[in-house]
């Protein structure tokens, strides 16, 4: 039987990118059985108009809209949770800083059956020098309380234990992110390296405050949950 795949993407102010994104999952995964699941996470843009749009024009595409913002990590969860009949799970941004061509590169890894998650290691200038230094900084003191790689972000792919995992985690556990969540699962996992580029269009609801917020409630939850 052939392997079916979950695609999920946290939609935020990405109406200009959501097509793209679309048609470049599906020529990444063609010959594969795939879905691409949308979250729109109470995007003030057309994002529902046109992830609605792109649904209705294939049935490989659904659209969850939530009505309050919970962020990328809350939005994540949802896709996942919802997307349950699948053998694989992929996590990626909507704003195309995330290559959908990689997306099979993440698969094959993990069907080596070594792993049970494959993260798409953090390369590339997709983002400021000062973000790429504090953001390294909490990645290398995660890495070390949860044992995941130090590049681990949330563009990678999961088998159902892991997803399992994270979405109790999120739900149920408080899990403050994704990442973090994937050690839950105990699991060896692995990342691999994929270049990254700026934001082509949209926008992000996260602000340099609203980031460093994260980092130290993700840390906080790391030190607390432990392994």
């Amino acid at each position: 039987m052939t392997a079916r795949i979950a695609v999920v993407a946290p939609v935020y102010g990405n109406a200009a990118t959501l097509r793209p994104l679309a048609q470049r999952v599906a020529a990444a995964l063609d010959g594969r059985n795939w879905r691409l699941r949308l979250v729109v996470d109470a995007s003030p843009d057309d994002s529902a108009a046109v992830a609605g749009a792109l649904a209705a024009e294939d049935p490989r595409i659904a659209v969850t809209v939530l009505d309050v913002n919970g962020g990328q990590h809350a939005a994540l969860a949802r896709g996942l949770a919802d997307e349950e009949a699948a053998d694989a799970w992929v996590c990626l941004d909507a704003d195309l800083q995330d290559p959908p061509e990689a997306v099979p590169l993440l698969l094959d890894r993990l069907a080596g059956a070594d792993v049970a998650a494959v993260f798409a290691g953090r390369r590339g200038r997709y983002e400021s020098a000062a973000r790429r230094l504090t953001g390294g900084l909490h990645r290398r003191v995660a890495a070390r309380l949860t044992g995941l790689p130090p590049d681990a972000g949330a563009f990678f792919a999961m088998d159902r234990d892991v997803r399992d995992a994270v979405v109790r985690a999120v739900r149920d556990g408080g899990a403050p992110s994704v990442v973090l969540a994937v050690a839950r699962a105990r699991r060896p996992v692995t990342s691999i390296s994929v270049e990254r580029d700026r934001r082509p269009e949209g926008r992000s609801a996260w602000t340099a405050r609203t980031r460093l917020r994260q980092s130290l409630r993700s840390l906080t939850w790391a030190v607390r949950s432990g392994r």
